[in-house]
């Protein structure tokens, strides 16, 4: 195949910039992989990319998409890890929204029977966020409680899956009945509305009057400072995202008389900043997807190209 098609972005304006154009094929360097896109995630950085909101900003024209699974089409030729018709997913820094992407080797893992192409193109970005967030930033343990922001959303469902993996006690929030549901059947002991006025008080009333051990929040805005009032003494708050499109100021002196730590995390700058802990992190999270867990909820499809 010389040629292919891709979505492009034509211009920071938005999503309704994308163009479908046909895109030549280049030859692979060493390392590198040639694949065959089967299906690919569509992350919210995706839509912020369009716009040059993300912290990450290509300039257009570009690719988006971040996360794709598929099947090995070629392999350059002192690549030993993977052959031609291998199941694989993996990530980039864009490129993924197109019918076959060229990355390196290490960017690939084989895609687990527990997953379907589907499932594996929307499960290692939200799934490695949530790992380094209670793994290598919060140091979660069994026992704990935690308050999921944002819990319907993808990042927040593996939350709320991983802190159950771990052993938590997990309170959920989302903004209608269908989706609190949702984060109920994804594990999560609780499932509040965000938009309650007494969502502080709720939280401590679940958590014995002491308040979540760790809040993870990708969500941001006036709901981030409401959540500070729910936090344990000494609890870990982790600053994830900023969903609803507000900056939230943490007060200062709340922080310093509760003791608790606002700890910010990008899990793939950290993997690219420390290969051994990247290279840790990887082996991990293919044990978790050969376990199938944090399965992604996939609540739409979209055939655009194939």
């Amino acid at each position: 195949m010389t040629h292919y098609l891709a979505a492009v972005c034509t211009a920071l304006t938005g999503p309704d910039a994308i163009e479908i154009r046909d895109m030549k094929t280049a030859a692979l360097q060493p390392g590198e992989v040639r694949v065959a896109i089967q299906a690919a995630g569509l992350n919210f950085p995706d839509l912020l990319m369009t716009r040059g909101e993300y912290q990450f900003r290509p300039e257009a024209p570009f690719v988006p998409g971040m996360e794709f699974a598929g099947e090995v089409i070629e392999t350059a030729k002192d690549v030993t890890d993977f052959k031609p018709g291998d199941r694989v997913m993996g990530g980039n820094r864009g490129g993924c929204f197109a019918q076959q992407i060229v990355v390196p080797a290490g960017a690939l893992s084989p895609l687990p029977n527990a997953l379907s192409f589907e499932e594996g193109c929307c499960w290692h970005t939200a799934a490695i966020t949530v790992w380094h967030a209670l793994n290598d930033k919060a140091a979660m343990q069994a026992g704990e409680s935690i308050l999921v922001l944002g819990a319907s959303g993808g990042v927040g469902m593996a939350a709320v899956k991983l802190a159950k993996h771990k052993g938590g006690f997990v309170i959920g929030t989302a903004s209608n009945p269908a989706k609190r549901a949702a984060v109920i059947a994804a594990g999560a002991d609780h499932a509040l509305d965000p938009a309650d006025p007494e969502l502080a008080n709720q939280v401590k009333a679940l958590t014995g009057g002491n308040g979540c051990n760790i809040v993870f929040d990708p969500v941001g805005g006036d709901l981030a400072i409401t959540a500070t009032r729910s936090i344990a003494v000494a609890g870990r708050y982790l600053i994830v995202g900023f969903a609803s499109g507000k900056i939230p100021s943490f007060p200062a002196n709340h922080a310093l008389i509760k003791e608790y730590s606002l700890i910010g995390l990008r899990a793939g700058e950290s993997g690219r900043r420390d290969p051994v802990l990247a290279e840790r992190n990887k082996s991990v999270m293919q044990d978790l997807a050969e376990q199938g867990i944090m399965r992604p909820y996939i609540s739409h499809h979209c055939h655009w190209i194939r």
